[in-house]
C-alpha cells in the first residue's frame, strides 16, 4: 500500500503537530490512546509550539531528520526512540523521503484510568527526565520495539474491551526494553534564532496556561511580546516568520483561539468571563474577534458541540 502523506501542500513550513497526525484538532475528540505506523502516516515538518492533551512515544525506525526538544537538538539518522511529554515543545525537521516505525498517543485520562502505567512513568521517568527522553537504538534493539508497537496495534484494531488494558501494558513494556537499551545521544548545539523562537513559544505557553477569569492574559501583543524577551518586535517577527512560516501576531492570536475553544467546550464560565481572560474586556469585541477567525460567535460554537 503507497505512504499517505498528511502534509504533501507544505513540506517547508514548519506547522502545529495537530495538524499533521489523524486525530483531531479540538482538545475534546473521544479518544484516549492511538497508535499509527509512520510509514502509512508520515509526518513531514512540523512545530509543537503549545501544551498537548497527550504524550508521544516515536519510533523512529528509516529515515533522517532534526528533532529538537526544548533547546536540545538532535540529528537522527539511526533508528530511535522519543518520549515527548504533553507540556515540551518540539519540533521535526525531516530530511529524507523514507519514514518508518510507529509513535503512540494517549491521553492524561487514560493514565489515570490505569495505576499500574503511571507507576511506571513516573519509576522510569523518561517523559520528564529530558537526559532520558531520546535513546538511540541498535537495528536489534529496533526491531524488538517494533514488535511491540505491531502488537499494540493489533490490540487497537481488534476492539476487544480488554484492549487498553494489554495496549497500557504493551506501553509499560516498551518503557522497560527502551530503558534496559538505554544509549541516550548528547544534544547537538542549538543556533542562537532558535533560541528566541524557543523562548517567545515558552513565554506564550506561559502566558495562556495562566489564563483565568479572575486575571486576564498579561500581555497580548507583538510589542508587548518583544519586549518580555528583550528583542525587537521587526527582528522577533522576522525570525517567527522564517522558522514557522507565520509572524508573531497570528501565532499569537492562534493560540487565544485554541485556548478560547477550550475554554467554550470545557468550562461553565460565562462568555464575558472568556473574553474577560483572554484580553477583551468588551463582549462585542470578543464575539467579533471570534466570528472573524473561525466563522461562528462564541454562543454558535459552544451550541454546535454541546448539542
Amino acid at each position: 500500500m503507497p505512504s499517505q502523506t498528511l502534509d504533501s501542500r507544505t513540506i517547508d513550513t514548519l506547522r502545529d503537530i495537530p495538524d499533521l497526525i489523524p486525530v483531531f484538532r479540538e482538545y475534546f475528540e473521544d479518544w484516549t490512546i492511538r497508535v499509527f505506523n509512520r510509514e502509512m502516516h508520515e509526518c513531514r515538518n512540523y512545530l509543537s509550539p503549545n501544551r498537548r492533551d497527550f504524550y508521544k512515544v516515536l519510533l523512529t525506525t528509516k529515515g533522517a531528520g532534526v528533532f529538537t526538544m526544548g533547546l536540545n537538538t538532535y540529528y537522527l539518522e539511526e533508528p530511535t526512540i522519543l518520549f515527548i511529554h504533553p507540556n515540551d515543545i518540539i519540533s521535526w525537521k525531516n530530511l529524507s523521503e523514507e519514514s518508518g516505525g510507529f509513535y503512540c498517543l494517549f491521553k492524561k485520562d487514560f493514565i489515570n484510568e490505569h495505576p499500574a502505567l503511571k507507576a511506571s512513568l513516573d519509576k522510569f521517568a523518561l517523559f520528564t527526565d529530558k537526559s532520558k527522553s531520546v535513546i538511540r537504538l541498535t537495528d536489534e534493539n529496533a526491531q524488538v520495539l517494533e514488535q511491540l508497537f505491531a502488537k499494540m496495534k493489533e490490540e487497537e484494531l481488534s476492539g476487544s474491551k480488554w484492549s487498553d488494558d494489554s495496549m497500557q501494558a504493551y506501553l509499560q513494556l516498551i518503557m522497560v526494553e527502551s530503558t534496559k537499551m538505554a544509549n541516550f545521544p548528547p544534544p547537538d548545539s542549538v543556533s542562537d534564532e532558535f533560541r528566541h523562537v524557543h523562548e517567545f513559544f515558552k513565554l506564550l505557553e506561559d502566558e495562556a496556561a495562566g489564563i483565568n477569569k479572575e486575571t486576564p492574559i498579561r500581555i497580548r501583543t507583538a510589542k508587548e511580546f518583544a519586549a518580555d524577551l528583550a528583542v525587537h518586535p521587526n527582528h522577533l517577527n522576522a525570525l517567527l516568520k522564517k522558522h514557522t512560516g507565520q509572524n508573531v501576531s497570528t501565532h499569537i492570536k492562534n493560540r487565544l483561539l485554541d485556548e478560547t475553544k477550550v475554554l467554550l467546550l470545557q468550562t461553565d464560565w460565562s462568555l464575558q468571563e472568556i473574553g474577560y481572560s483572554i484580553g477583551y474586556a468588551e463582549q462585542p469585541n470578543f464575539n467579533t474577534f471570534f466570528k472573524k477567525n473561525t466563522g461562528v460567535t462564541p454562543a454558535e460554537f459552544r451550541r454546535t458541540y454541546h448539542s
